[in-house]
């Protein structure tokens, strides 16, 4: 078929319908899904799409809630299954682009562009010459019917166009504060003369907020000692049959900590300039540093804006951290997370973690997504230059630890690392040493071949640009493998920084949650595992089996509890709730929990600031902070939140019992 060309649905999934209104989309129709799953159904011959380089249709999704979608396709009835999912801003036109290549599985998250956000991969890998149908689905939703319109599909050679510029059907998306326009809520700021007031009488305030009674000046517990070493170690207790932290002064530690404390909430504005009912011009001059361009993207800041009215062009800063560490005192926090403004945090002495930044220009190639050839002369050179990055904290007391990376985009493939290798490098150092290792276990190509169900050498396996299917035999053989490379990636990255810093604690990959025994026993060479959890408690059985095969804490990296009642259209990764309040009841489920299990050393909330109603940098716009765009905490949840942190200690130590109220946890609604 010449390219390009259309697609019509030629079925209507689930429960969908369509609509013959009018659209604001030339040649656009609108459908209405009132459950997930529901979709488009799209059928062509075998091998239609070989050949093409995108998909791309304009979109546009009605009402105030944000929507995902997924699009799959499929290798005949029951094939493999590629996914490509993305979601939409509400009331704003967008237009899909999916690069054909993404089959391929080699990227995990895409750009972002404009209201068409979050566009990632998923699923297995596909062959475009095999694919004879796609399927568009409602894969999460609010609780109103999804009603989007939508052009046919064009399937293309080249690249589309981006939408130049949205249709904004209910005008801006955002006030000139921030805040949505699309909503209104109790709680949601009048006007700039509300939010200095409310930031004066904030750094009015700070000096009075203190840590519960009973902390230490780390922040650990006063009733619980143990060897001081002058750093933070960690430290199993024989008697109580815990784990814990130790502070530098010898004390019992819990980390309870608030990830990206700083003082930025980024909206993403590139292609959505018209959204925006203010954005700073020449006349602006004062707010001009609230406004970053970043090759194509464009983030506004209105926090930073909201700071420097209240204070000044030179002070705000300096403000904004005396208010935030009272806030974390005053709330129960210990320990600064990751992302955050962390030259604040050592230069008070307040607990706090960093995260390692990646190597600009590694030496080693990337062989599979962000994995590199392990196994590359140039890899532990690139691991000493990535650990030099230390040596400014290598001697800082406040310093829990560091973390290596976080959820490396390897982990969410279907594949191992050994096969995505395969299929997507040809020659490389780790594909040699797979051969070393494939050799060794079958001696032969012979039996290699059997083995695997295909004829192949072991020079296929060295060099070829591979695309036959790998049976269960060779999905084993490649897991085994990927155990080596990911043993070998860890101790390399963790002997690296301890030769730099011996002092402090290595914190781990902070994998997206538990990871597969294929990867697990790599992980030995941290001092903490952790891991990202979103789940309504943290699973007990997962951390005494890691504890059991690791002999290692856990700390929980990432968690956040959600709602849709203060104007974010989408509520976060973790269980969605009712309201704030029910926010708050979830928060002392989950920390309360956490610190009953003994194998568990902390968990990080995600974040401190909600993300902006536009979205950030990849689209996410949730409600997940203990404060909003404007500055305003969410008393209900700094409540609760104040209560779980003064009972930590106790319920730790077994004490207490943790609370158990839990609200009700709804269908979430994330990208």
């Amino acid at each position: 078929m010449l390219l390009p060309f259309t697609l019509e649905p030629d079925v209507l999934l689930g429960g969908i319908s369509r609509e013959n209104d009018p659209t604001p989309i030339f040649d656009a129709v609108w459908y209405n899904a009132g459950a997930v799953n529901d979709g488009l159904a799209y059928s062509f011959a075998v091998g239609t799409l070989a050949g093409a380089r995108y998909l791309t249709a304009d979109l546009l999704l009605d009402g105030d809630d944000a929507g995902v979608f997924v699009l799959e396709m499929q290798e005949g009835e029951s094939g493999p299954v590629f996914q490509f999912f993305f979601s939409l801003l509400p009331e704003a036109s967008a237009r899909m682009r999916i690069p054909l290549d993404s089959v391929h599985q080699n990227r995990w998250l895409y750009d972002r562009e404009a209201a068409w956000l979050k566009p990632r991969v998923g699923g297995q890998r596909v062959d475009l010459r095999r694919v004879d149908r796609m399927r568009l689905l409602v894969t999460r939703r609010g609780d109103t019917v999804t009603r989007w319109c939508m052009t046919p599909l064009i399937v293309t050679a080249a690249e589309p166009l981006r939408l130049a510029q949205p249709i904004l059907r209910k005008g801006c998306l955002l006030d000139a504060l921030g805040q949505s326009t699309l909503r209104t809520w109790p709680g949601k700021s009048r006007d700039a003369q509300e939010v200095t007031t409310r930031l004066h009488n904030q750094l009015r305030d700070a000096p009075l907020q203190q840590w519960p009674d009973g902390f230490t000046k780390w922040g650990g517990w006063t009733y619980r000692t143990f060897d001081a070493t002058g750093y933070f170690h960690t430290h199993w207790d024989a008697e109580g049959e815990r784990w814990w932290l130790v502070d530098p002064e010898g004390y019992a530690f819990w980390s309870a900590g608030q990830d990206c404390v700083r003082p930025a909430i980024d909206a993403s504005a590139a292609g959505l300039e018209s959204a925006l009912t203010w954005l700073p011009d020449d006349t602006d001059a004062e707010f001009a540093t609230i406004v970053t361009h970043d090759g194509d993207a464009l983030l506004v800041d209105y926090l930073q804006a909201h700071l420097m009215r209240a204070f000044g062009p030179n002070a705000w800063h300096a403000a904004w951290s005396n208010i935030t560490l009272a806030e974390l005192r005053r709330t129960g926090f210990n320990t600064v997370g990751n992302w955050s403004d962390w030259p604040v945090a050592s230069d008070a002495g307040f607990p706090y973690v960093r995260p390692l930044v990646p190597l600009a220009d590694p030496k080693a190639p990337l062989i599979f997504r962000d994995f590199p050839d392990v196994f590359d002369p140039a890899f532990e050179a690139d691991a000493a230059r990535f650990a030099e990055q230390l040596a400014e904290t290598r001697d800082d007391p406040a310093l829990v630890g560091y973390f290596l990376m976080n959820e490396p985009t390897w982990g969410f493939a279907e594949q191992t690392p050994a096969a995505g290798m395969l299929f997507n490098m040809t020659t490389n150092a780790s594909r040699r040493a797979l051969v070393d290792f494939l050799r060794e276990r079958y001696g032969d190509p012979a039996s290699l071949s059997r083995a695997w169900e295909l004829d192949t050498t072991f020079e296929a396996v060295a060099k070829s640009a591979w695309d036959a299917p790998l049976n269960e035999a060779a999905q084993t053989d490649l897991a085994d493998f990927s155990a080596i490379m990911v043993e070998r990636y860890f101790s390399t990255l963790s002997a690296a920084c301890r030769a730099v810093d011996p002092n402090h604690l290595n914190l781990g990959a902070r994998y997206y949650s538990v990871p597969p025994d294929w990867c697990l026993g790599g992980m030995r060479s941290f001092d903490v595992f952790s891991m990202n959890c979103y789940e309504a408690r943290v699973p007990a059985d997962s951390l005494k089996a890691i504890h059991e095969a690791l002999k290692l804490p856990t700390l929980i990296g990432e968690w956040h509890l959600g709602a849709m009642d203060v104007g974010l259209p989408a509520t976060g990764v973790g269980p969605r709730v009712r309201d704030q309040v029910a926010r708050g009841q979830a928060y002392r489920v989950y920390l309360e929990t956490a610190a009953a299990i003994p194998w568990c050393v902390g968990v990080h909330h995600f974040t401190h600031y909600d993300q902006s109603a536009l979205g950030r940098f990849d689209g996410e716009c949730y409600n997940i902070g203990f404060l909003d765009i404007c500055h305003r905490p969410y008393d209900e949840l700094v409540l609760a939140a104040r209560q779980s942190h003064r009972r930590l200690y106790p319920v730790a130590l077994g004490e207490h019992k943790p609370f158990g109220d839990a609200p009700e946890y709804m269908s979430r609604l994330f990208f």
